[in-house]
């Protein structure tokens, strides 16, 4: 199989990632406790069974507990940190009262120092990625640029990336700084196909309703920017969760998926996620539970490759229609 981004610049990162917004409970100050600790323990260990070695973060998750239990996790593993990549992200800030609305923030102050809470959180002394995590309108490249310098220079950060941008918004950063934006996580699945659609439907009436950012995927592909999922298993659908209130196209491509996985003598997760990685992007899924059963069920889509016939297949029964 063909390296995709990251191993491209010699980042040995594993193509499936693990989410860790589901560690440390409610998104509240409530307190952490043992089973919390029980729970980062086994996902880890489930993640690790499977080849992955490569964890995502926020400073948000859990209003900051996910990245607590992690540390724990670091701090009773001894040599684990220098065995695996971690990835915070910061931008989002939550209402703080009513002259501090719901806000994103790419300020030079706040991006510092929310570096300087993940450190502290995880108990480490850098992570190995940092994204920006929602587009900021009030955007100054210059700051932005000025704190991806100084966490380069210290130490604090050794790669950066953004998350949920366009192409327009990556080129605005990358023309002040000097450091390149190396991923780009979005909202990619076999439910969230738009990333597809608004491909192919180039001159047609349909591409008015793609709400993809046009030439995003292909500007990725061409700077060798690494494409995260996140969302990559769309909250279980395909895979066993509840179909109660989905489209006839959702429900008959579940079926299909699981017909696909008695064939292949796999699960149905590793076909939902293969569907993305048979991609020649190189995209890599952030498998967003923490469920030690399900993170095990995705293990053979590291490998797997869909036909370009059994891609289509679940691509035009999941859209419903045949192909423009």
């Amino acid at each position: 199989m063909k390296p995709y981004p990251l191993q491209k610049r010699g980042i040995s990162a594993s193509q499936l990632v693990l989410g860790c917004m589901r560690l440390g409970g409610g998104w509240d100050q409530s307190p952490l406790t043992a089973e919390h600790y029980k729970q980062g323990h086994e996902a880890v260990d489930a993640a690790l069974e499977i080849g992955i070695n490569m964890f995502d973060h926020a400073d948000i998750y859990a209003a900051g507990k996910a990245e607590r239990v992690f540390s724990q996790v670091l701090k009773e593993r001894p040599g684990l940190r220098e065995q695996v990549l971690i990835q915070s992200k910061c931008g989002i800030r939550f209402q703080e009262g009513p002259d501090h609305p719901h806000r994103f923030d790419f300020s030079e102050a706040h991006i510092l120092r929310s570096v300087d809470g993940i450190l502290e959180r995880l108990g480490t002394e850098y992570i190995d990625f940092l994204l920006l995590h929602r587009p900021d309108p009030l955007v100054d490249p210059e700051e932005v640029a000025s704190a991806v310098h100084r966490l380069k220079a210290s130490g604090k950060v050794r790669w950066f990336g953004v998350s949920n941008m366009g192409q327009g918004q990556i080129k605005l950063l990358q023309a002040y700084c000097d450091e390149p934006f190396i991923v780009n996580q979005l909202e990619l699945s076999l439910l969230k196909n738009g990333f597809i659609e608004q491909g192919i439907h180039i001159n047609q009436d349909a591409a008015r309703d793609s709400i993809f950012p046009e030439g995003t995927l292909e500007y990725c592909r061409l700077e060798n920017i690494q494409l995260q999922s996140w969302g990559p298993l769309a909250q279980g659908v395909f895979s066993g969760g509840s179909l109660e209130g989905r489209d006839e196209n959702t429900v008959n491509t579940a079926k299909l998926v699981h017909e696909m996985a008695k064939q292949k003598d796999t699960t149905p997760e590793a076909i939902v996620l293969a569907w993305l990685t048979t991609h020649p992007s190189g995209i890599q899924p952030v498998i967003g539970t923490v469920n030690p059963e399900r993170i095990r069920a995705c293990k053979d889509a590291a490998t797997l490759r869909l036909t370009r016939e059994e891609w289509y297949k679940l691509y035009t029964s999941q859209r419903g229609r045949n192909m423009p």
